[in-house]
């Protein structure tokens, strides 16, 4: 990464602030939460304990699920789970002041703008490679386990969870269809702006799987040298021997 860490710390923040204004925008647009937020509100009304509560203790069992896949925590991860469970109650109350009372066209102005946030403010916050956030360091994890494009793996994960947020009572409309189909694509496109994003989600990435390869090409023609010239001193042992 050739960012310097205010670089780094700055995008981070930005990216969950914007991830966290993502979320508000579609619980506020009332057409259906985004996946994870299906299964929150299901949570909710399961158990009785506040959205940023829920949204903390998630993230906790999501991380068990790193172990098998071999992902490591960073401070990234550990300031997703901090900015989000603490952000989302003020984005709320602030898309409610806002826009006190949404008519059709705001909820779905609400809902797509908040598909293409997120998915651009994932793609930020994971880029600083400080650590993905629980829920996306499952997507890179599986990413770089099953060899699938992010599009598929993110796409596939929201589909199952938007199904248990169903049946524990989460809300379901068409946004979160929009949202489990379409954010993925959002994501994929967002990592090609190396500026933004550098060096790819993760270390598969083009950017890293270059740098390999020219690595490879070295230890390659190391190689190659150096059995030349123990070649060439066989050649003189066996010269030296004959002579003898």
């Amino acid at each position: 990464m050739p960012w310097g860490p205010v670089r780094r710390g700055t995008q981070l923040v930005l990216g969950l602030l914007g991830f966290t204004w993502s979320m508000a925008m579609m619980l506020h647009a009332g057409q259906g939460g985004m996946p994870w937020d299906v299964l929150h509100q299901g949570l909710v009304r399961s158990t009785g304990l506040g959205f940023g509560t829920v949204v903390a203790l998630t993230s906790v069992l999501v991380l068990l699920a790193w172990v098998p896949l071999r992902q490591r925590p960073g401070i990234g991860t550990v300031a997703n789970v901090a900015v989000i469970s603490l952000a989302i109650g003020p984005c709320l109350a602030a898309n409610a002041w806002l826009v006190p009372d949404p008519g059709p066209v705001a909820r779905v102005a609400l809902a797509v703008g908040g598909i293409v946030l997120n998915g651009v403010a994932t793609a930020a916050y994971i880029g600083v490679r400080l650590g993905p956030g629980p829920r996306d360091g499952l997507m890179t994890g599986l990413v770089q386990r099953t060899g699938g494009s992010v599009r598929l793996v993110r796409t596939g994960i929201e589909v199952v969870v938007v199904l248990a947020g169903i049946l524990l009572g989460g809300t379901f409309g068409w946004a979160t269809v929009a949202f489990a189909l379409g954010v993925g694509p959002v994501v994929q496109a967002t990592v090609r702006w190396r500026w933004l994003v550098p060096a790819g989600l993760t270390s598969g990435a083009p950017a890293a799987r270059a740098a390999a390869a020219t690595r490879q090409r070295h230890t390659d023609a190391d190689v190659a040298r150096r059995g030349r010239e123990i070649s060439r001193a066989l050649d003189i042992v066996a010269r030296e021997h004959r002579d003898r």
